[in-house]
């Protein structure tokens, strides 16, 4: 019946929203715009279902494992206290019910409805010492008037049900939680790891920085780390949204909670599993735990702030009507019920944002996003890519564009390094055949040498050339001020004992970044752009993607001084950034956001890691967010104006306290079926999505 009712509210809730025009933006999203009531209650029911069902042994120590210690001991006794508190109110009310034939029983069953008020009580002792009156003295006061009048039934009724609704809460914050973990938590108990040439299997949290660990087709792949061997076809979307698989090689990156879908491959562990996935998961749990408090402080002084205006309403209704009307008005939910909702909806958006490649570490943040009225971007890495392009080729002492970058493509050909990938790219762009290395000897910070057919071929910057004896032209002192004024950097390439050229690295614009950009303007935002560059190509950036100021040649610590002077004007500040130079300044903002990939300093300050390491995700951030906001408006909603309403008919049609209590439990399924509505409504779109897709994908094999 629980189940039928709740899944029965979210569904009928789901068709009417799923009319709406979507506010996340899909291609061809308004395809499907609707579906059968029929189907929207069967999803609605097997959600309620899986909420409602126990959480395996597993599940539950996984959870108290990733809590921490005072967190996790807190939340057992909680626990115990509600199992035995929910048995004792069951007894009670069925003392109650004896008690019409055993009338002995009446007193017993009293004592025990006041015996699990007990706790109440002292709260409300508390309050009035201080001379503070809160929802607390309500509650004790309607219990106390139905024994004092007789009606035992319903006052035991009343404590049973007040510990199967917390109980019933307990249920689905734990679900939420759960639903959470399983985002990221995904791996498997048992990993291969490589030791001296033998594959052993060992337990996932002996995997450790360094160590070399095989995975095989259809398996999750348990760490970050890089493929030292074999290729691969990998399925991002759990972690970065990514709709299509990515093709992956030797040197490319690996993120843990991926599943390899063909290949088989060698991972160097570069983070070790426990520490990465745990530390995440944890983080967001325990930083969702403190801001469950604050939301339960907040939604206790909303109920306790209408408290007195009941009191008063209730002594009218005594006075005009009687005992059990005063009593009705006191039991009508004014806003008793907001923080657990809150609560929910937070672990669900959560999720939600989770499984579109955006890991909030601080539900907090969910409300700030909703102040933001500024956005500032820092440039380099955050617009721009790691990965510079191959801009102007200046070929020198006779030698031409194309054996210049033949050259220092093939001395970089071994390198990982941005700046090789960059050479690397351009000669493929351009078909070169780039030869086998004799030698090579690399300086750090400086360049490399190699051995060409007998040829010396040193790539590096114009300190490392002079370094080497090799006279410079004077064609190069104008080539370098020009490429110093546009913000581009110079890789000089020798042959022998003579400049052969100079290679031009122009930074690259994300793709994605005009866009969003495009995007959070029509959302009314104020855009920045900080950077560390010169002037002339801090502009020509910020004009090339639409951003209205920038700040050129800003040193490190100045960054944060700027998010200081926004905030000090009264605006409320986002701040986007990669660098290890970006942590005061994402610290110092409203609500950071990082890319992962980026400095460890950057993604540990950030409250928000955008998981596919690219912008393209930042839009839907503020577009969830927006529809969290309205499900925290129909929270309000539903927690005020039933009980508003009952408390109208208690004075215009003289209704008692059964209606009441009907409208605070029905309350209580509207509140429970509106937190679940957004888990049934953005999953109905990612099977959408996932239809979609595999549509395209079996058009194009049949094309």
């Amino acid at each position: 019946m629980l189940i039928g009712l709740i899944a029965l509210f979210a569904g009928s809730y789901l068709v009417k929203k799923s009319h709406e025009q979507n506010r996340i933006s899909t291609p061809n999203s308004q395809t499907a715009a609707t579906l059968s009531a029929s189907v929207m209650f069967d999803k609605s029911r097997k959600l309620i279902h899986n909420v409602f069902s126990s959480l395996s042994s597993e599940d539950r120590e996984r959870q108290q494992r990733l809590l921490n210690q005072d967190n996790q001991v807190e939340i057992e006794v909680v626990e115990r206290r509600i199992n035995r508190d929910l048995i004792l109110s069951a007894g009670a009310m069925g003392l109650a019910l004896l008690s019409s034939f055993f009338p002995a029983l009446v007193l017993v069953s009293g004592l025990a409805v006041l015996y699990l008020l007990f706790p109440i009580f002292q709260l409300m002792w508390n309050d009035l010492r201080v001379r503070r009156i809160t929802i607390i003295f309500t509650d004790v006061i309607v219990v106390l008037v139905l024994l004092a009048s007789g009606r035992h039934v319903i006052a035991a009724l009343i404590a049973f049900l007040s510990k199967f609704s917390l109980k019933m809460f307990r249920r689905v914050e734990a679900h939420s939680q759960q639903q959470l973990i399983d985002v990221f938590d995904t791996h498997a108990r048992k990993v291969w790891v490589e030791q001296d040439g033998v594959e052993m299997e060992v337990d996932y949290e002996q995997v450790r920085v360094g160590d070399l660990v095989t995975v095989n087709p259809g398996e999750v792949i348990p760490i970050d780390g890089r493929i030292q061997d074999g290729f691969a076809l990998v399925d991002q979307q759990v972690l970065t949204g990514e709709a299509q698989p990515m093709e992956k090689a030797p040197g490319d990156p690996v993120f843990a909670a991926t599943t390899l879908l063909s290949g088989r491959i060698k991972i160097l562990v570069e983070t070790a599993g426990e520490d990465s996935v745990a530390a995440q998961i944890g983080q967001i749990l325990n930083q969702t735990q403190s801001y469950k408090d604050t939301l339960i402080s907040r939604g206790k002084k909303t109920a306790d702030d209408l408290t007195l205006p009941a009191l008063l309403l209730s002594g009218g209704a005594w006075a005009l009507l009687g005992s059990t009307q005063a009593v009705a008005v006191l039991y009508s939910p004014l806003g008793r019920d907001m923080a657990l909702w809150g609560i929910l909806s937070v672990l669900n958006y959560l999720q939600i944002l989770s499984r579109r490649g955006i890991l909030v570490k601080d539900g907090r943040v969910l409300e700030s996003i909703q102040q933001i009225d500024t956005v500032i971007f820092d440039k380099t890495g955050t617009l721009t890519l790691e990965q510079p392009i191959v801009g102007r080729i200046d070929a020198l002492n006779g030698f031409n564009e194309t054996s210049i970058l033949r050259y220092a493509a093939a001395a970089e050909y071994r390198q990982s390094h941005p700046i090789a990938k960059a050479l690397i790219a351009r000669a493929e762009a351009e078909g070169l055949d780039l030869p086998e290395l004799d030698e090579a000897r690399y300086e750090v910070g400086y360049g490399i040498k190699v051995s060409l057919d007998h040829t010396l071929i040193r790539v590096g910057s114009l300190r490392f050339i002079e370094r080497e004896g090799i006279a410079l032209p004077e064609a190069v002192q104008g080539i370098r001020s020009e490429a110093d004024e546009q913000g581009f950097s110079l890789v000089a390439v020798a042959v022998d004992d003579r400049l052969g050229g100079l290679i031009e690295l122009q930074p690259s614009i994300r793709p994605e970044a005009a866009e969003i950009i495009r995007g959070l303007k029509a959302r009314r935002k104020r855009i920045y752009m900080i950077s560390g560059d010169r002037e002339h190509p801090t502009r020509r950036l910020a004009e090339a993607l639409g951003i209205d100021r920038y700040f050129a040649e800003t040193l490190p610590e100045n960054k944060a001084n700027l998010v200081q002077r926004f905030r000090q004007a009264g605006q409320c500040v986002c701040f986007v950034g990669d660098g290890i130079n970006d942590a005061i300044a994402l610290q110092a903002a409203h609500v950071s956001v990082s890319l992962r990939g980026a400095s460890s300093a950057a993604t540990d300050t950030a409250q928000i890691i955008l998981m596919d390491g690219s912008l393209n995700h930042l839009e839907t951030l503020f577009a969830i967010a927006d529809d969290f906001e309205a499900n925290m408006e129909t929270n309000r909603a539903i927690t005020i104006a039933p009980g508003a309403i009952n408390i109208a008919g208690i004075f215009l049609f003289n209704t008692g306290l059964p209606l009441a209590m009907v409208v605070r439990y029905t309350t209580l399924l509207a509140g429970l079926g509106n937190t679940l509505q957004p888990l049934i409504y953005y999953q109905d779109l990612e099977d959408r999505e996932r239809a979609e897709r595999e549509t395209k994908r079996l058009e194009r094999k049949l094309s």
